[in-house]
């Protein structure tokens, strides 16, 4: 454990000894808020935890604290994994705590999330990013996720081919993991990239939570760091110090995570349910920058309704390869992605128009025709 903690800080090479204040958190290594403020600057001093002001004044236990150096903010909350960073949530590996009378933070969180959000362009191994490997999710047997409206495998599928279009247009070299309706094993889906040199992995879904037909919005997940849990695991085990293939590169994981994430919000309203990490197959086997997209959820009646029609389809895939290209800027040019406040505060889209013809990609319903009654619990 010892050997993974001063992994986990090898980023900061930079930085003095006294920078840090590290200290020990139920049995791991924690750095106090106050030593992260210093070394970022950002303005004004950190309180001690007794002199926080709750969240709201109905709220008398939560106590949050925002973080402004006039280039970033980040919003910590007291005992939540949940961090907001720019504007966007960002699921953390272990809760912010409380260690005497200091807000502290896990090391590992700070290493492979919080400076690479911050400070992208220091990100080691970015380079040049020549191909984009394009994954719709699913496929023959394995419809995915259903609705009155399709299937998430005919969404994705068509989401993807459109993506490619736009993608082309660019120069970028696109290969397809599946560009009809077949299916394709799980471990199979990352040989392409990890075969190509210089090129990225974008595994595209929609969501399904039949369990609360009220879910909405996007999320996106990249690589879980080695030494944490992923986002829906409640607690730390012992296969999380597994070091999976993906590990290899799980800050430009993030870093491409983000800038399709920012990009998402930024062009399409939708709920943010916020940048996540998971171990799923795709994404763990990937030896290059890899992200798994969730477009909406297809249990929703409203946003299965939105993800049915072509025109939502062709402003997600803008979005996603919107976010590309700031990735590949960025490693490229070290020059970091545009953050969700800069995409609203134009007053024009971002998106350029290129044609889109969709072959091979199975017929989807047309919403105006299916039936307005929610998708049944069985499909």
């Amino acid at each position: 454990m010892q050997a993974l903690l001063g992994l986990a800080t090898a980023s900061f090479h930079s930085a003095r000894a006294g920078d840090w204040e590290v200290v020990r958190h139920d049995g791991r290594d924690y750095v106090t808020v106050q030593s992260l403020a210093r070394f970022y600057n950002f303005s004004g001093n950190v309180p001690p935890l007794s002199e926080m002001v709750p969240a709201s004044s109905a709220d008398s236990i939560t106590k949050k604290l925002l973080l402004d150096n006039g280039k970033h903010q980040i919003e910590l909350t007291l005992n939540s994994r949940l961090a907001v960073i720019d504007g966007v949530n960002q699921w953390l590996g272990f809760p912010v705590a409380a260690e005497g009378d200091k807000l502290v933070l896990s090391r590992i969180d700070l290493s492979k999330i919080i400076e690479p959000s911050l400070r992208p362009e220091l990100i080691t191994g970015l380079g040049p990013v020549d191909t984009v490997v394009l994954d719709a999710g699913h496929g023959g047997h394995d419809r995915g996720a259903t609705c009155v409206f399709g299937n998430e495998k005919d969404f994705a599928l068509d989401v993807c081919i459109r993506a490619r279009a736009l993608l082309e247009a660019t120069g970028l070299k696109v290969i397809m993991t599946r560009s009809d309706d077949t299916f394709i094993p799980l471990e199979e889906r990352p040989i392409a990239a990890n075969t190509t040199p210089h090129s990225i992995f974008v595994a595209i879904h929609f969501n399904d939570a039949l369990a609360d037909p009220e879910a909405s919005g996007f999320e996106i997940y990249s690589i879980t760091p080695r030494g944490e849990p992923s986002t829906q695991d409640n607690s730390f085990s012992l296969h999380d110090l597994h070091e999976e293939p993906g590990n290899v590169t799980d800050t430009r994981s993030l870093a491409l995570s983000e800038s399709i994430y920012h990009s998402l919000l930024g062009n399409i309203p939708q709920v943010d349910r916020g940048v996540k990490h998971a171990r799923f197959a795709v994404i763990r086997l990937a030896q290059v920058p890899a992200v798994l997209i969730e477009g909406g959820f297809v249990s929703s009646t409203t946003e299965a309704r939105m993800i049915a029609t072509p025109a939502y389809r062709q402003k997600l895939a803008e979005a996603v390869v919107t976010g590309i290209e700031g990735f590949k800027t960025l490693a490229e040019h070290k020059i970091p992605p545009k953050l969700l406040a800069a995409y609203r505060h134009e007053t024009t889209p971002t998106f350029r128009t290129a044609p889109v013809v969709v072959t091979n990609a199975p017929a989807i319903p047309n919403p105006s025709a299916a039936g307005k009654e929610a998708p049944s619990s069985t499909q």
